[in-house]
This record gives structure tokens, C-alpha cells and sequence, in this order.
């Protein structure tokens, strides 16, 4: 029976999980499989995967057939450098220990590889999170600082206003104090035309003395 490693998809919509399996390559994709070897999370950054070394490398010795994303998964931690080492026990290039000593090397290596990334995508969060801190900082100051420039341009029309106000008060004021003068004047018209009007009938009774 041939058998593939494959992932069996799982989730929800738009979210999918997978499920590393070795099936009969002639199962639906997502159908009966006939061992669980590991999980792919592709929604984390970076992506989840957790492979059983041990049973990936079981499959793999007995013929098994990766597909080429569950190759690169295999790869990823480790799977395939340990089917390979343990090809070389067989031949006799090195003994067991010396595998086992190499595959541990390795996968603190590897481990450190992804603690880095991870650490660099801490970093690079924190400086995005600055980022948008100090953006939303500058926005709020620049609307305090409009608000103010509102508020000052509010008060400088208000003393403009009260000014202007003032100035008409002044001219009314003083209106009003120059009217009587005026008053006074009038009245005082009459009053010198009042001797004309008493000497006309003198120059009417000369001709009767005639």
C-alpha cells in the first residue's frame, strides 16, 4: 500500500489548521489517515509546527512519501536530517551517539534561528506600537494646539468686538454733550431779530408829524 505524509486540513473558514498524516495515498485528502505525526499552524508568526521526529522518521524508513509542503514541514524540525543520519548509522559511517549528538547540535541551532525571530518580531511590534504611540501623540497635540488657536482667535474678535463697542458709547456720549450748545443757539436767534421788529413803527409815525 503506498503511503504518503500529508497535511488533512482542519479549522474554520478562513482560519485553517493542518494536521501532518501518514495515509494511504489513495485517501481523500482529508479522509481516513493512518497516523498523526505533528500539527502546521499557518495563522501564528512564525507559523507553528510540531512534528513527532521519532514517528515522521518510522514513516519515512518504511517508504513513506512526503508531499513537497509536508517535506519542507519535516525538514523544518529536523525529520529528514535524522532519516538521514540514521541512513549513515546503517552504513556504518558513524555510530548512533555520534547522530544523536549531531541531531542535538542541530536543533539548538534551530531553535535559536526561531527564538531570534521571534525576538526580532518583538522588536519589530514594540517599534510599530512606538510608532503608532507617537503618531496618535502628535494628532492629539496638534489638536490641543488648534483648539487653542480657536480659543485665542475666539477672544482677540470678542475684544474687537468690545472695543468697537466702547468707541460707539465714546462718540454717543459726546453727541449728545454738544447738543444742548446747539439748542441754546436756536433760542437765541429770535432774540436779536426782536429789536427790527420794534422800530418799524417809528419810521411810520414821522409823515403824521408833517
Amino acid at each position: 500500500m503506498p503511503v504518503k505524509i500529508r497535511l488533512q486540513r482542519h479549522g474554520k473558514k478562513g482560519k485553517p489548521f493542518y494536521w501532518v498524516v501518514a495515509a494511504d495515498a489513495r485517501a481523500k485528502r482529508d479522509g481516513r489517515y493512518l497516523e498523526k505525526i505533528g500539527t502546521y499552524n499557518p495563522n501564528t508568526n512564525p507559523a507553528t509546527v510540531e512534528i513527532n521526529v521519532d514517528t515522521a522518521v518510522k514513516w519515512l524508513e518504511n517508504g513513506a512519501q512526503p508531499t513537497d509542503t509536508a517535506r519542507t514541514l519535516l525538514s523544518y524540525r529536523g525529520a529528514l536530517l535524522m532519516h538521514h543520519l540514521n541512513g549513515g548509522v546503517r552504513k556504518g559511517a558513524h555510530t548512533q551517539e555520534e547522530a544523536d549528538a549531531k541531531f542535538e547540535v542541530w536543533l539548538e541551532n534551530k531553535e535559536g534561528e526561531i527564538q531570534a525571530k521571534v525576538d526580532g518580531l518583538s522588536k519589530s511590534e514594540a517599534a510599530a506600537r512606538k510608532s503608532a504611540l507617537d503618531a496618535e501623540k502628535a494628532v492629539n497635540e496638534k489638536r490641543v494646539a488648534d483648539a487653542k488657536a480657536l480659543v485665542d482667535e475666539a477672544a482677540a474678535v470678542e475684544a474687537a468686538a468690545q472695543a468697537e463697542a466702547a468707541a460707539e458709547e465714546a462718540a454717543a456720549a459726546a453727541t449728545e454733550e454738544e447738543a444742548p450748545a446747539a439748542e441754546v443757539a436756536v433760542e437765541e436767534a429770535p432774540a436779536a431779530e426782536a429789536p427790527a421788529v420794534e422800530e418799524a413803527p417809528a419810521e411810520e409815525d414821522k409823515p403824521a408829524a408833517e
